[in-house]
């Protein structure tokens, strides 16, 4: 009896999680949809008027796309302004968190703290300022000026999360290098990375995403020539709120990209996610 009572526990929590998935994917699947019809199939129906007219769907939304200057180049622009700026964060907080963990140096709490005590400004503080930096640097506007901002906003929180998954590691197992004669920067490279591999992972899908999708600080500090595509597909919106036929597919790429990603470390973000409970 308590078999079955498992059983049927296990039934109902299954089917609980595929219709809360459904219901996450919709909006993605709708998205999809509108991005394969026409501007004239979309002003006639919703999205799943495709179920009874197939023929509605093709891929010459797609081809307008491509064709347009400024979606393209403002989705090369997100990339070159996700990807360095997530290297750079990970790469600098997993430094300084190993050193915030491990090694003893004057100030090391107290600089802590002032980096702990960052997680509680906002981001909108620090928009002005810096943008006023920026202009007089001339960073202003150009995509550096972007990757500069989101890494100096996004390290208080990465070497705070990754010291605290570094500070838990054995310390005999860092001694055991050490007495094996490994340099510091052996350790980090050969131990504490690959132990360290599960925060790491979650710490750059974190930071990818939200770099991938901000529109604050692009809006403030990018110019047209660096905008990324969050920007262009709202300045597209307010211009040419007719053209679905190019926004619709440009929403989907922009939407998809960061799906990819966290579908591609979902392991390691598990892990990541679990290990302080296991711990």
């Amino acid at each position: 009896m308590n078999a079955v009572r498992r059983g049927l526990d296990k039934g109902l929590v299954q089917a609980f999680l595929v219709v809360v998935g459904l219901i996450w994917l919709t909006p993605l699947a709708g998205l999809l949809l509108s991005s394969l019809r026409s501007a004239e199939d979309t002003a006639q129906g919703g999205w799943w008027t495709v179920f009874s007219s197939p023929g509605q769907l093709s891929f010459s939304n797609y081809s307008a796309l491509l064709k347009n200057a400024g979606i393209t180049e403002a989705f090369w622009n997100t990339v070159l302004i996700s990807v360095p700026t997530t290297v750079l964060v990970v790469v600098l907080a997993a430094l300084a968190g190993y050193a915030f963990a491990w090694l003893d140096f004057p100030g090391r709490e107290a600089v802590f703290l002032v980096v702990v005590a960052l997680l509680v400004v906002p981001v909108q503080i620090g928009l002005l300022p810096v943008a006023k930096l920026f202009g007089q640097l001339g960073l202003f506007g150009t995509i550096p000026g972007v990757v500069l901002f989101h890494v100096a906003y996004g390290l208080p929180f990465a070497v705070f999360l990754l010291r605290n998954y570094f500070a838990e590691m054995p310390k005999e197992m860092l001694e055991a290098a050490r007495m094996d004669g490994g340099s510091e920067w052996r350790i980090f490279i050969r131990l504490v990375l690959p132990v360290g591999r599960p925060a790491i992972a979650s710490l750059a899908i974190f930071q990818f995403l939200w770099v991938w999708n901000d529109m604050l600080v692009a809006l403030l500090f990018a110019d047209s020539s660096a905008q990324p595509l969050t920007v262009e597909l709202q300045s597209q919106i307010r211009q040419f709120g007719s053209n679905i036929d190019v926004l619709a597919p440009g929403a989907f790429v922009s939407l998809v990209v960061p799906v990819v990603v966290f579908f591609a470390f979902q392991r390691h973000f598990v892990q990541g996610v679990m290990a302080g409970s296991v711990k």
